[in-house]
């Protein structure tokens, strides 16, 4: 009885990681409308991300030293790609994107089309067609005046098992 018991745990613990991230959404949309996430995933929140200078040489707190909004999304990007490499997961597990977007100096308006041209090159390709939930929204300002964009994501991959440290 008691290894009946033990195959039927173990049988169940399987299709419970066996589960896989559900997205639904047009297949023309950049975005999923909605993502489901298995009970037994673990999870990995990537704190807001800015981008690394693309010109040194500029003056601290201008846009020239972080550059436009697509140079600055795909900075960000490959920032979130190295880090979510360091839990075992890639673009294709993110699940949720917000993305804060300053309009640039001079315009009234975000660059939603500069983000969405460095966003299409990690989300939606042929290489890695899964797309996260996203919410896109403008901000009046970010830490650094140079700083057009910042983005947080949430990645769901398989649970870890959990460690107890010592108090």
């Amino acid at each position: 009885m008691r290894v009946l018991l033990l195959f039927a745990a173990a049988s169940c613990s399987m299709s419970v990681q066996a589960q896989e991230v559900r997205r639904i959404g047009a297949p023309e949309s950049p975005i999923s409308a909605s993502v489901e996430v298995p009970r037994a995933s673990g999870l990995v929140y990537v704190s807001g991300t800015v981008p690394d200078p693309a010109d040194a040489a500029a003056p601290q707190g201008s846009v020239q030293r972080y550059g436009d909004t697509a140079t600055q999304t795909r900075s960000i990007l490959r920032k979130i790609e190295a880090q979510l490499t360091l839990h075992g997961l890639s673009m294709r597990d993110v699940v949720m994107m917000r993305v804060f977007l300053v309009a640039p100096p001079g315009q009234a308006r975000m660059d939603f089309a500069g983000m969405m041209t460095a966003y299409r090159e990690f989300f939606g390709t042929a290489a890695q067609p899964l797309r996260p939930a996203r919410s896109t929204m403008q901000v009046a300002g970010l830490v650094d005046p140079g700083w057009l964009v910042e983005i947080e994501v949430t990645a769901a991959g398989p649970a870890r098992p959990t460690v107890r440290r010592a108090q």
